[in-house]
């Protein structure tokens, strides 16, 4: 513990993600390159960077040449301005109220919003307090989630910011793909159809005009826009999972590994773990890794493998809230090295491989990694 009485976290855990950061940095790069003279690139780095860590791959991205940020809520861009991005460009993604108006101007936060409402609650505090707010109006072109639907509401909202520019300043505007990650382009034509119905019934863009996330950037360079949100495509991952072959090589930046912390024999006819779900089928050597659910390796990994000593090792009994147990080659030293994510020897086991066990994405996988693991950062 601190002396303010908060808890270190991870400071002497066994466990812990690696970051490469200059995977983040080769990544950001690399899509750079590909960018047209008058696009920039925000990086994405809501959610702790999907679990990598805000800070640290902010910084990296900086150094890559990311020209701006996204974060989904107010206390994360905050944090960015306190670690010293006084002038970037910080845009929250996620709606707020209009209560919080002028804290967010305060920061110099750009944010997004998607109804009148918001714009007239927020303007009497706006000249209250001599502050002007930075807006991006969100179009709901398909995603079903936020923004604005149909020309007449837009252009009302966009009457209101230009005849209030001591209150606000009319910075961008955007749209959110449901399916730019799929091989069936029908949908992403009828948003991007949409999104350009809204924006031309307008007589002048604001100066951010952006519709591509990770995964338009990569298979769909027609949508348009000078801006490019570049999310998960950053940490090294395939937006489509699957689906969609990249076009270009990326490199994975996370790894998580611990190490056994327990390793007894136990005997045929033995159980294993809450439940007694995994019973000895022979003599077998059980090996415990410490860390669990409440870390973000969730119950649903019991019957997959880990990396140890270079081999496949399962997962056997109920994954527990601390600790699970494996089914090991032979008697191993405690702290042999534990490879969840990550490459050991020749074998590698990916996030994706992770999130195809787990029936879900690996986006949820990394975002998962709780605060209890600490990160160390490598180039």
């Amino acid at each position: 513990m601190r002396e303010d009485g908060k808890m270190v976290v991870g400071k002497h855990r066994n466990t812990k993600v690696i970051v490469d950061l200059g995977a983040i940095k080769e990544n950001v790069a690399q899509e750079k390159r590909q960018l047209e003279a008058d696009q920039k690139l925000f990086a994405v780095v809501k959610a702790n960077a999907y679990g990598h860590g805000l800070v640290e791959v902010a910084q990296a991205a900086s150094q890559a040449g990311a020209d701006g940020f996204c974060v989904a809520v107010i206390d994360e861009g905050v944090a960015l301005r306190q670690a010293g991005f006084e002038q970037e460009p910080i845009l929250i993604l996620g709606v707020n109220p209009a209560s919080e108006a002028t804290y967010m101007a305060s920061y110099n936060l750009s944010v997004a919003v998607s109804s009148l409402d918001f714009l007239q609650a927020a303007q009497p505090e706006l000249l209250k307090a001599k502050l002007k707010l930075r807006v991006h109006l969100a179009l709901d072109t398909g995603m079903g989630r936020i923004g604005f639907k149909d020309v007449a509401t837009l252009k009302e909202a966009v009457a209101y910011l230009n005849a209030n520019p001591q209150a606000f300043v009319f910075e961008g505007i955007f749209t959110h793909f449901a399916q730019a990650d799929s091989k069936d382009t029908s949908y992403y034509h009828q948003q991007l159809a949409k999104f350009k119905e809204l924006t031309g019934s307008l007589e002048q863009l604001p100066p951010y005009v952006h519709v591509a996330n990770s995964a338009a950037a990569l298979w769909h360079h027609d949508c348009g826009g000078n801006v490019i949100r570049y999310g998960i495509s950053m940490y090294g991952l395939n937006p489509s999972g699957r689906e969609l072959e990249l076009p270009r090589p990326l490199k994975p930046a996370l790894s998580l590994v611990s190490e056994l912390v327990h390793v007894k024999q136990v005997a045929k006819g033995e159980s294993i773990g809450y439940g007694s779900t995994y019973t000895a089928s022979e003599d077998e050597w059980i090996g415990t890794v410490p860390l669990g659910y409440a870390d973000g390796w969730l119950r649903r990994m019991q019957g997959f493998a880990v990396l140890i000593a270079g081999q496949y090792c399962p997962i056997v009994g109920r994954v527990c809230m601390d600790q699970f147990m494996v089914k090991l080659p032979a008697n191993l030293a405690l702290g042999t090295k534990v490879t969840l994510i990550g490459k050991d020897g020749s074998e590698e086991i990916t996030a994706q491989d992770v999130a195809d066990y787990a029936h879900t994405i690996h986006y949820e996988i990394t975002c998962c990694l709780g605060e209890r693991l600490p990160r160390i950062y490598r180039e």
